[in-house]
């Protein structure tokens, strides 16, 4: 292990017992409490475990110099949720160069964010031994992705990520910040709960293509939200429609208006669209994303009007 990473991970919970066998979290108060409710009533068992599970909940504690938190999140991947992620933290400055924006990439197992933001190498330590983000575009970006080497797979269970992500959200850095975008890893897991749990989170944004199978997933996704106590600004309709550049032909790959549809059950808007795009694709993958590399490109457009729809969604930060 790395010196970044045991410095990601130190002061946490040992994965180990004094046998060497890992030690599943909380596996021995869960079968301390089996014993104790077994034959309870069913009443007196909802109860108890209401007790149990409210005093294990972290109280939310906001990151200082963080305005306002929005979270970018989807239920499945390869639905184009960190490639939103980024450009819509530039879309943010764009329309407004008076604000700070910070990015910071949650997905531990797979962070896009280094390569979508054309970033490499290790964050400095400030005085007070917290690590300062990396910049370009002039937003401030933190990952997983700057303290192992790119190809280094993360081979963790789950008790080390935790530690990790608790790292990510306390010991970095920020200064002060307007708006903090958070690339969610996909799935309604533990690092989803446990971001959700520890900071307040001003809002969600929702990405799906119109696929049905995608759109199964969103719906899990912004149902998750709800349960937490975060609002969910709106959906936004990735990979919407293709064009083909020679004879202009629009075709709908993955289905159309299917994000329509479940915003309309969900009780909720789109916030935009965003075409199947050539040009989206390769701006990332050079990390020279469409919004800084292609400003006047109706696809970057499409971006900045979906900030827009953000920003007006979101609560002033004195509220």
């Amino acid at each position: 292990m790395g010196i970044w990473q045991r410095l990601l991970l130190f002061g946490g919970v040992s994965l180990r017992t004094g046998g060497g066998a890992t030690a599943p979290l909380g596996g021995s108060r869960a079968m301390v409490c089996g014993r104790q409710l077994s034959g309870a009533g069913s009443e007196t068992l909802k109860q108890r475990r209401t007790q149990i599970m409210s005093r294990g909940l972290p109280k939310q504690k906001p990151i200082e110099g963080v305005k306002q938190v929005i979270v970018v999140a989807s239920g499945k991947g390869g639905v184009g949720k960190s490639t939103t992620a980024v450009n819509l933290a530039l879309a943010l400055a764009a329309n407004d160069s008076s604000k700070a924006i910070g990015l910071l990439d949650v997905d531990v197992y797979g962070p896009s964010i280094p390569k979508m933001m054309n970033l490499k190498g290790n964050p400095e330590l400030s005085q007070s031994n917290l690590m300062r983000p990396l910049l370009n575009y002039g937003i401030a970006c933190m990952s997983m992705g700057f303290l192992v080497e790119e190809s280094e797979p993360v081979v963790w269970r789950g008790l080390m990520v935790m530690s990790a992500i608790e790292k990510l959200l306390r010991q970095v850095d920020w200064g002060q910040l307007d708006y903090l975008v958070v690339d969610m890893p996909p799935g309604t897991g533990d690092v989803q709960l446990s971001v959700s749990q520890n900071i307040p989170i001003t809002g969600a944004v929702i990405v799906s293509t119109p696929q049905d199978i995608a759109l199964m997933d969103a719906h899990k996704g912004a149902e998750m939200f709800r349960r937490v106590h975060v609002p969910v600004l709106g959906l936004i309709q990735n990979m919407s429609v293709f064009q083909c550049p020679k004879c202009k032909h629009k075709t709908h790959i993955f289905g159309a208006d299917g994000a329509r549809k479940l915003a309309q059950t969900l009780g909720l808007e789109v916030l935009g669209d965003i075409p199947l795009h050539l040009n989206i694709r390769e701006a990332s993958d050079t990390g020279q994303p469409i919004v800084f590399s292609q400003p006047e490109s109706d696809e970057a457009k499409a971006y900045l009007r979906i900030a827009v729809e953000v920003v007006r969604r979101l609560p002033s930060p004195s509220e």
